[in-house]
């Protein structure tokens, strides 16, 4: 793979996942609302990395807990955030434009 998907792909997709997981779990909230919370979540976990506490440590160095939480702030990452979830937007906008995912009445 290139570079620049293997290096940037796992953050973007993490946030994209965030933002279908609160779609999943909260069928009637607006795209706005979705794309933000997940925004903040995303951000959230980022700024949370700035924390180096021994136990928080502890619980990063598992598997899901480097999976949930990282293992270091990256700037970069925020931006990948950003990009994950305006894909997820972006899907929603085309579903909806096509009619995909509507009833017929």
């Amino acid at each position: 793979m290139p570079d620049l998907i293997s290096t940037y792909a796992g953050d973007t997709l993490w946030a994209l996942m965030v933002f279908m997981g609160l779609g999943f779990l909260l069928p009637r909230a607006g795209m706005f609302t979705l794309a933000s919370v997940a925004l903040v979540i995303s951000f959230g976990v980022e700024f949370s990395q700035l924390y180096q506490s021994e136990w928080i440590e502890a619980v990063r160095t598992t598997r899901v807990g480097a999976l949930a939480l990282g293992a270091g702030f990256k700037a970069s990452d925020l931006v990948c955030y950003t990009v994950g979830i305006a894909m997820g937007v972006a899907g929603e906008v085309v579903c909806r434009i096509g009619g995909f995912g509507q009833e017929e009445r």
